[in-house]
């Protein structure tokens, strides 16, 4: 089977990329992804508070040294003028860039246009192939209007493309009003790509201890559907390339994003729930399905279920959702 696609530009071997994860915490784990068959790792995140927070504490040290010994100005104390975790970060993707054969790209997380997109060059510096963009911002401010929110991922991206000259792709939340308009205005400021969809990890309340508790749940196969729509929606429609993300589990929903026309497929949770060796698991059955099916190419079959460009979206969609209502009215679900 010929496996090999196109992402953000770049040549994969195949469509299935690693996400963002602990296991790409060191240089082993991403070597271990790289060996399983993945296509291309993305890093774990930096974040943007990360590198707030190192820069604040720069500033005090120096602040202190200068109001301590005049003299001091010529010899700080050691580490004031080091940011410890984001250079361990690019120390990481410099190593693993050298160490794999497939793409690694670099992840910064934030949610405020600001000075931290510049460390984006710096990815790109130390071996990054690409960067994902990766904005969690949930205003819970509700005099934030919809359109400040769109604004502030158009500014951040624009923020990062000024840095670098390596393709930039953008995971966006499914929370906006009109999401198809808003990956359309991501798509001609200059998105490479899109990422379909963040999860918000939103805490749980105990109700024994009376605490918040942060709370990560890994994905289940269930929250693909709200993904697998919009890829199927924006095939065509956009030039940027699209990344599905979410509720992979097994080669059954790898086959399910490419048939919606994704470009390629990112896990995270069934790596983590399984091992990097999972990986070799959806690859086989991927190319076992494309066997019995008479597909030679992943072009063949990307796209192949997206909605037709030309039809009426809303109406498309419409139509499916009353189908299904339909089905689930005629459907007996034994007694009550």
């Amino acid at each position: 089977m010929e496996l090999s696609t196109r992402y953000l530009g770049l040549t994969l071997r195949n469509p299935l990329v690693a996400s963002a994860s602990p296991l790409s915490r060191t240089v082993d784990g991403v070597r271990r992804l790289a060996d399983a068959g993945v296509g291309a790792v993305v890093l774990h995140s930096l974040f943007e508070e990360q590198l707030h927070r190192e820069a604040e504490q720069n500033a005090r040290l120096v602040e202190a040294s200068s109001e301590s010994f005049a003299e001091a100005l010529s010899y700080f104390p050691a580490g004031a003028d080091e940011d410890h975790g984001p250079r361990r970060y690019l120390s990481l993707l410099e190593r693993a860039a050298t160490a794999i054969a497939v793409p690694v790209i670099g992840s910064l997380n934030g949610s405020t246009p600001g000075s931290w997109a510049r460390y984006a060059r710096s990815m790109q510096d130390c071996g990054a192939a690409a960067i994902e963009l990766n904005i969690y911002y949930l205003p819970g401010d509700s005099h934030v209007s919809g359109r400040d929110v769109e604004q502030r991922h158009l500014d951040i991206l624009a923020r990062v493309k000024d840095e670098v000259t390596v393709p930039v792709a953008v995971k966006l939340s499914p929370y906006f009003s009109a999401t198809g308009e808003m990956a359309r205005r991501l798509d001609e400021a200059g998105a490479d790509g899109l990422v379909l969809f963040n999860r918000f990890l939103q805490p749980d309340i105990d109700p024994e201890t009376l605490t918040v508790v942060p709370a990560v749940s890994l994905s289940t196969p269930a929250e693909c559907r709200l993904p697998l729509t919009w890829i199927a929606l924006l095939r065509g429609r956009v030039g940027a390339s699209l990344a599905a993300t979410t509720g992979v589990e097994t080669a059954t929903e790898l086959i399910k994003y490419l048939l919606a026309g994704a470009d390629v497929v990112m896990t995270a949770s069934a790596l983590l729930r399984h091992g990097p060796q999972h990986a070799a698991v959806l690859l086989d059955g991927l190319c076992e399905w494309m066997g019995r099916k008479g597909f030679a190419t992943v072009e063949e079959l990307r796209g192949l279920l997206a909605v037709p460009v030309g039809v009426d979206e809303t109406a498309y969609e419409r139509g499916d959702y009353v189908s299904a209502l339909r089905q689930a009215n005629s459907t007996d679900y034994g007694p009550w």
